[in-house]
């Protein structure tokens, strides 16, 4: 069985949610205390072994480039002038990590459109596809254990995380799943963002992905569907249909951060700030002293 090789992270959202801040600035790049959200991301692809990352991007999204990019000989002077070689290394390390490849999305809105607009890069192989705009913490990685699960049963893996609070089942895609080993289970069907008394489990299936090529037919040949938008999930259930096993892989050890909204952004942000070394101790004094 082909190695997963590659990987490919949509970021080409609007980021309406986070309006006015993400109309010039990709959401990808808001902060968390030091390092934006997508460098979490590209940090767990290259921890679970693929070098070669594809960041489909839109309008308004240079700042990711920039951002992966070899610092600018002005920026080099300056951190050298003020003896702070660690930021340097720090920020040169990050043009060192990967090969990135940065392809523009064309064509209807909706999840599948990305996926589809990196084709000509994946070629003919398995590859991952990761969102931009959240991230699991976890051990081994959360991209690592579906690599695992998909060299040895192949076909479509997604990662899940269980839902504890059934009111939140309503904004996933909740998979109606058979057990099949450990944490692994066989996906019969995804719902989208069901009411939480129609859903058929509290596995929530997104975020990330190992896909075959057929992908990319299955999405050329989908009709727009809810919404007017071409929709992966939607690829996904027409190759099951095709006979395509599809598999979801329950991450463990792992904290899900979904910082695709506000609140759970600021959620964010204050967990991984009480877990950052430079400012933990006195973040925490602050957060106790405030009259809440």
């Amino acid at each position: 069985m082909n190695k997963i090789r590659k990987a490919v992270i949509p970021a080409a959202g609007f980021g309406t949610r986070f309006l006015p801040q993400t109309k010039a600035m990709p959401k990808e790049m808001l902060p968390i205390v030091d390092k934006p959200v997508i460098q979490y991301v590209v940090e767990e692809v290259v921890a679970s072994g693929i070098k070669d990352i594809i960041v489909v991007t839109g309008a308004n999204k240079r700042a990711i480039e920039d951002h992966f990019d070899t610092p600018n000989e002005d920026l080099v002077q300056n951190l050298l002038a003020g003896d702070k070689q660690k930021l340097l290394d720090a920020i040169r390390d990050l043009a060192e990590m990967a090969n990135f490849i940065y392809v523009r999305q064309k064509g209807a809105y909706g999840n599948g459109t990305p996926v589809l607009s990196a084709e000509p890069v994946i070629e003919n192989e398995p590859f991952a596809v990761i969102w931009g705009d959240e991230f699991i913490y976890s051990e081994p990685p959360r991209l690592k254990q579906m690599i695992d699960v998909h060299e040895k049963y192949g076909g479509v893996v997604i990662s899940g995380v269980k839902i504890e609070n059934k009111a939140d089942l309503s904004r996933y895609g909740i998979a109606d799943i058979s057990p099949v080993e450990g944490n692994v289970y066989k996906i019969n069907a995804i719902v989208e963002k069901p009411k939480p008394e129609d859903a058929p489990s509290n596995l929530a299936t997104h975020g990330a992905y190992i896909l075959p090529p057929d992908i990319f037919p299955a999405l050329k040949n989908l009709k727009p569907g809810r919404g007017g938008e071409i929709w992966l999930t939607d690829a996904i259930n027409l190759l099951r249909e095709q006979g395509v096993p599809i598999y979801a892989v329950e991450i463990e050890n792992g904290k899900y951060y979904d910082t695709g909204n506000k609140i759970e952004y600021m959620k964010t942000v204050v967990e991984l700030a009480l877990k950052h070394p430079e400012i933990n101790g006195e973040f925490r004094e602050f957060l106790k002293g405030l009259e809440l």
